[in-house]
């Protein structure tokens, strides 16, 4: 379960993995910040511009409180385990649809079995590489709406058990795609940011600045973010090669990558050191040489003509 004791001495990994009551609490403050900044934007400018920024950067903060919410899962987020499942239920994961407990039993099962046959993440990786053609229909699929709203109704269907699973809407499928099969308290977190938003705005802010970013622009980032872990990576066991590390500039750290997601293949090798230090760990990997073997991805645009590259 940690295959980076094979690159690195416990000396080595013990600082890296030092959880942060003060960290846990910015990076929070820090997601929930910018989508109060998105919605002040619009406020102050309302238009089909500001309007548009809005959904796209509280898309990518729902992505980063899922992001955050996989740390808690890992019980890396706060140092203090109580606030760590709190805040990585309530405040992470509720509010996105998002069941917290069962993407942890879901994913450390995905840690390990990466990239074999037991791997439940094999649905999200092994279509790649496509064609471009088929890239782009899921991209399309992602960005209208169609891939969310299908979502959402199989949770729905699920938690209200009219669904099983011969209907294709399980448990771990749902926490694949970052949702849950019991939405009583998801909704009783997103009542809350309702009654927050009309009091802040209006009464449509919700279905404007929440549901529309959850159905869109946050599938579309999910959906990148998967490919790039895991897409078109090698079908082994080798830590080295069956995962992606992708480097990514300020923008793309802020609209698709946030809270160091595109170091993951140092997140396979050592899963609970805190998402802070795994630059630190990338940089500890290069200079003790394995740099060579790692799959590092130049960008994310590089990853996503790799992962489209089949020929029609």
């Amino acid at each position: 379960m940690t295959p980076g004791k094979a690159f690195l001495t416990p000396e080595e990994i013990r600082p890296l993995a030092r959880r942060s009551n003060l960290w846990g609490a910015l990076l929070l403050l820090h997601c929930w910040g910018v989508i109060a900044a998105a919605l002040v934007l619009f406020a102050l400018w309302p238009n089909p511009l500001t309007f548009l920024l809005a959904v796209v950067l509280i898309g990518s903060r729902q992505l980063g409180l899922a992001i955050l919410m996989h740390e808690a899962a890992h019980s890396a987020l706060f140092r203090n385990r109580a606030l760590n499942e709190w805040a990585g239920e309530w405040l992470c994961g509720r509010p996105i649809l998002a069941d917290m407990q069962e993407y942890r039993r879901y994913h450390l099962k995905h840690h390990r079995f990466t990239q074999t046959e037991e791997d439940p993440d094999l649905t999200l990786s092994r279509p790649f590489p496509c064609t471009r053609a088929s890239l782009l229909r899921k991209l399309w699929r992602d960005i209208s709406g169609q891939t969310g709203v299908r979502q959402r109704a199989q949770q729905i269907m699920f938690a209200f058990k009219m669904a099983g699973e011969s209907e294709g809407a399980t448990s771990q499928d749902l926490a694949q795609a970052f949702s849950g099969p019991v939405l009583g308290r998801a909704l009783v977190a997103n009542a809350a940011l309702f009654a927050a938003m009309w009091a802040a705005g209006a009464w449509w802010w919700w279905f404007a600045f929440w549901l529309l970013p959850l159905l869109t622009w946050f599938q579309l980032v999910l959906r990148v973010r998967n490919i790039a872990e895991h897409g078109a990576v090698e079908f082994s066991d080798d830590p080295l090669r069956n995962v992606r590390t992708t480097k990514a500039g300020w923008l793309l750290r802020l609209l698709l990558a946030p809270y160091w997601v595109n170091y993951h293949l140092e997140h396979h090798l050592v899963m609970h050191v805190p998402c802070r230090n795994l630059p630190r760990l990338h940089a500890l990997m290069l200079e003790k040489g394995h740099g060579p073997r790692m799959e590092i991805g130049r960008s994310y645009w590089q990853v996503l003509r790799l992962a489209s590259s089949r020929a029609a």
